[in-house]
């Protein structure tokens, strides 16, 4: 009998149930698409970030950071500490290794450059470094990686070079410009270990927004010969995909060993920045890896801003929702009153009242909330195609999730006519009042 009433209630109010499930599809729909999109947002984001830079240096223990950080020269300019190129497959079999996205090998030098027809031999700033590094990784598998995709926002005049042009550079815009140079230009090179000038052709020039612009950039391989450094390193940029910092990871930062064992777990298998640092240190000789901390603490901030606003549209989504299922909900309770009446003059608790309405109400929630959940699975992959260019991975932990906040609002929007209902006296309803 219950259950033939609630099926008969359902049927005759089909337009007001369809307009409540439609409420509440759309509601959840909203949430299973934001959650979908907060939950999958880290990654995603950090990807984006990952096209304006490093956010890890490795650099030799002790080395001298004066000519980067200040102009100042030590000597050539370069501290006499170096990595060893050899080791830096490493880098990807650390325990964080799939959150490795690129990483590049850099040998810094000094170099007096002379020009055709010109008697002055200025000293400038040469880099080598990987364009596109095919790299045998000790895992048995194998890497593309090398400035091309590491800084990729540059704007490059002419093109790229790559690994094998031993004889080919490219010019920072900055240094092009104060020397005249323009592609196809020869340039010679001689370092105070080199016997004799080396000859190399403008093959590119770029622009990268600051103090590179002022470099040459050579083949590490070439740079190694020049400085007479074979298999050697001054630095190398890493960008990883990391998780943004807590109060753990900054105690961390300062020091792992006064975390309690527990704690150093907990950081440890974390993405944080601090946490990838400390295990590229682990797999490196002599390396000490530090955060850009302009570019980490930026990905943590506008991805936590990123999480906060889908989670504000969710709250809103689903409020809106409870308010249009109150006033449905309410206005069918209220055309319903005589039957309702009829019902308690004939004996009916309001407790019994009261649950054949609820359960008509989460008969419609759930078909709603079902619509509304696959619905919701769409636009998180329109959102994820249009916004970040790839699909948004499915949570399936979106699912409870979902399922509890639809029961939840369901409920909050039946509030008012449960206490309307209850309010209803059989004599006054019956009698028209």
């Amino acid at each position: 009998m219950f259950w033939r009433m609630a099926r008969g209630a359902l049927f005759r109010q089909k337009g007001k149930m369809l307009m409540v499930a439609f409420t509440i599809a759309l509601g959840a729909s909203l949430a299973t698409a934001m959650l979908n999109v907060m939950l999958d947002a880290g990654d995603k984001v950090n990807q984006e970030l990952k096209a304006y830079g490093a956010n890890i240096n490795v650099l030799p223990r002790g080395a001298s950071l004066l000519d980067d950080l200040y102009g100042v020269n030590e000597g050539s300019g370069v501290s006499d500490k170096y990595l060893n190129e050899a080791e830096l497959g490493n880098i990807k079999t650390i325990f964080w290794a799939f959150n490795i996205v690129d990483f590049t090998p850099y040998l810094n030098a000094r170099a007096a450059l002379i020009l055709p027809g010109v008697e002055d031999s200025p000293e400038v700033k040469l880099a080598g470094a990987w364009f596109n590094h095919h790299l045998e990784l000790p895992t048995g598998e194998s890497l593309d990686t090398g400035m091309r995709n590491l800084k990729s926002w540059w704007d490059v005049r002419g093109r790229w070079l790559n690994d094998d042009d031993t004889g080919a550079v490219m010019a920072g815009e900055a240094a092009a410009r104060r020397y005249g140079l323009k592609l196809g230009d020869e340039v010679f090179f001689q370092t105070k270990n080199s016997l004799s000038p080396v000859k190399f052709k403008v093959e590119g020039i770029f622009s990268a927004g600051g103090d590179d612009d002022d470099y040459f950039y050579l083949p590490l391989a070439g740079a190694q010969n020049l400085a007479d450094k074979a298999g050697l390193v001054s630095r190398v940029e890493v960008s990883a995909l990391t998780t943004p910092d807590n109060e753990l990871s900054r105690r961390a930062a300062q020091d792992p060993k006064t975390l309690s064992i527990k704690e150093w777990e907990t950081w440890y298998c974390t993405a944080y920045v601090s946490a990838i640092c400390y295990q590229i240190d682990e797999v490196i000789t002599d390396a000490v890896s530090k955060p850009v901390r302009q570019v980490a603490e930026s990905e943590g901030a506008i991805l936590e801003k990123t999480r906060l606003l889908m989670l504000l549209i969710t709250i809103l989504s689903l409020a809106g929702s409870a308010l249009g299922i109150s006033n449905l909900v309410t206005a069918s309770v209220m055309e319903r009153s005589a039957e309702i009446g009829l019902l308690k003059a004939v004996g009916a608790r309001d407790s019994a009242v009261t649950l054949l309405v609820l359960a008509e109400i989460l008969i419609t929630g759930i078909a709603g909330g079902t619509a509304g959940y696959f619905a919701g699975l769409g636009f998180a992959q329109i959102i994820g195609h249009s916004v970040f260019g790839s699909a948004i991975d499915i949570k399936p932990m979106v699912i409870p999730l979902v399922a509890a906040l639809v029961f939840l609002v369901t409920m909050a929007g039946s509030v008012p006519s449960i206490r309307l209902l209850l309010s209803l006296r059989p004599a006054e309803v019956l009698h028209g009042r």
